[in-house]
């Protein structure tokens, strides 16, 4: 009897663990990033765009490493564009990663109730392009966006005040990458972090800072990545060795 209650115990113990670490693998995939939670909380909005507005990095090569997304909301009302800034958003090193080259890039935009999510510089879907906020105009041998007064705003918004849009690069995302994720023509990094220029937290950091969190995270994301990896394995394996033989 004490040997057959052992082995009850041991199977119990096993099933216990098993469980467990699935529904810890299972918690740490499927915990809701910053923008699934805006996306919740913008359901019932027609028309809207989430832009990645600053990012920022802090207790960098301790066991408390902390990455931060703050995000600037648009959404579109009959006469004019509603725009706010989120909270600061603690992220993984994995989803900062992924992002580390779209500041100041649209993340997500909804339009007319369809949800896209291609990383494209800000405003290229529903603003950019669209008559009822601007026009392209001619200037030493290119068309330039330019926003009508009254959505003059928006170039400060999308950080274009002196640096308007180009028609030719716009033309070339709607011919050649519409539906996928754009930085400039030909592959170049002509949008997104590197060539960002507004004020924010990110870019008043100097390079150094800046060399040692990318670093930071492509480690600390494949760690990540090799964790899940591992976890996933061992829990498979008990899955399927946990009874015992006569």
């Amino acid at each position: 009897m004490k040997n057959f209650a052992k082995i009850i115990i041991a199977i119990l113990v096993i099933f216990f663990i098993a469980k467990s670490c699935k529904r810890s693998s299972h918690s740490s995939s499927s915990s809701p990033t910053p923008i699934s939670i805006l996306k919740g909380k913008l359901k019932n909005e027609q028309n809207y765009s989430i832009i990645l507005e600053d990012m920022d990095a802090k207790n960098l090569n301790t066991s408390s490493e902390k990455y931060l997304h703050k995000y600037q909301i648009l959404k579109e009302r009959k006469d004019t564009v509603l725009v706010e800034s989120t909270e600061w958003y603690p992220v993984t090193s994995t989803y900062f990663n992924k992002h580390i080259n779209d500041l100041g890039m649209e993340l997500v935009t909804k339009e007319n109730g369809k949800i896209h999510e291609e990383t494209v510089p800000a405003g290229y879907r529903g603003y950019v392009g669209n008559s009822r906020y601007g026009e392209w105009r001619h200037h030493n041998g290119h068309s330039f966006w330019a926003f009508y007064g009254k959505y003059m705003f928006l170039s400060h918004v999308f950080n274009r005040f002196n640096n308007p849009y180009r028609r030719d690069y716009y033309d070339d995302y709607r011919r050649n990458y519409n539906g996928r994720s754009y930085y400039g023509p030909n592959g170049r990094k002509v949008y997104g972090t590197s060539s960002y220029t507004g004020k924010s937290s990110w870019t008043s950091k100097d390079q150094s800072f800046k060399n040692r969190v990318r670093s930071q995270v492509k480690i600390s994301s494949a760690r990540r990545a090799r964790n899940a990896s591992r976890s996933s394995r061992n829990t498979s394996y008990r899955s399927r060795s946990g009874g015992f033989g006569k």
